[in-house]
């Protein structure tokens, strides 16, 4: 496929995805949600590609938030669509069957934020700056904010996000477990692709089902969740890959996974 609003770049089974658009600050329309839903289709049906990583091109913006001329023009119905849009996107995200960081370059504001927010992983650079300032153009965050925001920091700290618009600077977005790491800008790329490969190079059907155990487990009681993580822990005795990497544990030697 012909990308006009993000570059696909894949080497050693890390995939990069940057929104390139950077006049714009990387500004989200629904043509860039678009070609983000088909690109997550063909990263995940694609067997050589182990961890994704999602960020924004140029150095100011990992995503700025959504394309506000765009919404300009909508009419109520257009807007719940474009939002039931971005949900739909960000939830495949989400729930992808690899894991997927988020390279924060810059702004992550409204559906920037949003978008990190559904990566597995979020990694800062020390410029970055984060928020929610939907209301400061009476509207609210509708990719899915209101919701993960609360599951990431405490409820009263989301809330205080979504009421004041304000920005946060990424040792705050740190502190508020926002993002798990912040790192010096010129080294942002080289930490994230670093923990791909370190993550890469562990058996991919193990690393799918943690994921899984983990997404499904916080919309479960923890009874639930622990049988749960159980049939996931049987399932992955079925695997030529648990076979491969106890043997080569026992036997003191590099596992050669082959996602079977």
């Amino acid at each position: 496929m012909a990308w006009e609003n993000i570059l696909l770049e894949i080497e050693d089974g890390i995939a990069v995805v940057t929104i390139n658009r950077p006049k714009v600050l990387n500004a989200l329309n629904a043509a860039v949600l678009a070609e983000l839903d088909a690109a997550m289709d063909q990263l995940a049906a694609d067997d050589q590609v182990r961890v994704i990583i999602i960020t924004g091109a140029g150095e100011k913006s990992f995503v700025a938030g959504a394309d506000i001329a765009f919404m300009s023009q909508l009419s109520p119905m257009e807007a719940k669509q474009f939002a039931r849009k971005g949900q739909q996107v960000f939830s495949k995200i989400e729930n992808l069957p690899k894991p997927v960081i988020a390279a924060i370059n810059g702004f992550a504001l409204g559906g920037g934020n949003e978008l990190a927010m559904a990566c597995d992983i979020r990694i800062a650079s020390e410029k970055a700056k984060f928020g929610q300032p939907e209301v400061n153009l009476g509207l609210i965050a509708g990719f899915g904010g209101t919701q993960r925001l609360t599951r990431l920091v405490n409820p009263g700290m989301a809330k205080e996000i979504l009421f004041t618009a304000d920005m946060y600077d990424a040792e705050t977005a740190l502190k508020i477990g926002l993002v798990n790491h912040v790192v010096p800008a010129e080294e942002l790329m080289n930490f994230c692709k670093s923990m791909a490969k370190r993550i890469a190079a562990r058996g991919p059907i193990a690393v799918r089902l943690s994921k899984e155990a983990v997404n499904d487990g916080l919309e479960m009681d923890l009874e639930k969740a622990f049988i749960h993580e159980a049939d996931l822990f049987g399932l992955v005795f079925t695997t030529q890959d648990r076979a491969e990497g106890i043997d080569a544990f026992l036997n003191k030697r590099k596992p050669e996974f082959k996602n079977k």
